[in-house]
């Protein structure tokens, strides 16, 4: 009699062959359920930024799960951002809240990745920007939340028109909050996120206003200070369409020239963002 051949396993019979792929298949998504209830715990403020997640000995007795689908969760949430993990004798990690400053840089590489221009960034925030003035301009609240937010900034520009740099900056800075104050999140966010990739590339451009031209005449500033002024004015009255309407044409004499620009995007520092 021959030898019997050792077996290797039927996928009909639940043999240890089959076990151990099931097993195999099993552990990538237990880590992801676990890393899904955690990340909305996250996103939802549960697990307020800065707070520590459970301790592993936690987390192991809540999911009932082994120990490596609850590293490998750990794994995901930190390639995500949404967590550090600390080895060493303080161990745990700590939560981080999702920042609009890491949409901005991942816009940035792919933009970059694709060979956008600068040209493009600035059309597609004078495209979308209007948008934002009238949603401003809709808002109810507008008197609480939109107004002394623009009012501040105006007033520090109207002071500053006697230095190109420093009033270029708050031309740019009242944009940003023109955008980040218009009420929709996702429009606050995606338009955000263009605007701060284009002034971040402003202020690196003021630095070379012989190059450029922008702002470098006191007139030019002086027209650009009143045309956010009547933009503030159509806010304040609630003109929903004549926002629009006044921001679509302050745009084609804001940047004068750098609508041209055909540099392409390029990624700055993650600390530069941050600061947006």
């Amino acid at each position: 009699m021959s030898a019997a051949t050792p077996s290797t396993g039927s996928p009909s019979t639940g043999t240890p062959a089959t076990s151990h792929a099931r097993h195999q298949l099993r552990q990538p998504r237990l880590a992801e359920m676990v890393a899904s209830a955690l990340r909305s715990r996250i996103l939802s403020g549960e697990l307020p930024d800065g707070s520590m997640l459970p301790k592993q000995d936690e987390l192991l007795e809540e999911f009932g799960v082994s120990l490596p689908p609850i590293r490998e969760a750990l794994r995901i949430l930190e390639t995500e951002g949404l967590i550090t993990v600390q080895r060493g004798n303080v161990g745990g990690a700590v939560v981080h809240a999702p920042q609009a400053s890491k949409v901005v840089y991942m816009m940035g590489l792919v933009l970059q990745s694709r060979g956008s221009s600068l040209g493009q960034v600035l059309e597609a925030v004078t495209s979308f920007e209007p948008a934002c003035a009238a949603a401003c301009a809709a808002r109810p609240d507008r008197a609480d939340t939109v107004l002394p937010v623009l009012r501040a900034t105006l007033d520090a520009a109207e002071a500053a028109l006697d230095d190109p740099a420093a009033y270029t900056g708050l031309a740019r800075q009242f944009h940003l909050d023109l955008v980040a104050h218009c009420g929709n999140e996702p429009m606050a966010l995606v338009v955000g996120a263009l605007e701060s990739l284009w002034t971040v590339h402003v202020d690196h451009m003021a630095r070379s206003i012989e190059q450029h031209g922008a702002f470098s005449d006191l007139a030019a500033r002086k027209a650009s200070a009143r045309e956010h002024e009547k933009l503030y004015a159509r806010i304040e009255k609630g003109d929903v369409r004549g926002a629009e309407l006044v921001a679509r044409a302050h745009y084609a004499s804001e940047e004068p020239g750098w609508g041209e620009s055909v540099d392409t995007v390029s990624v700055v520092s993650a600390e530069l963002l941050e600061g947006r």
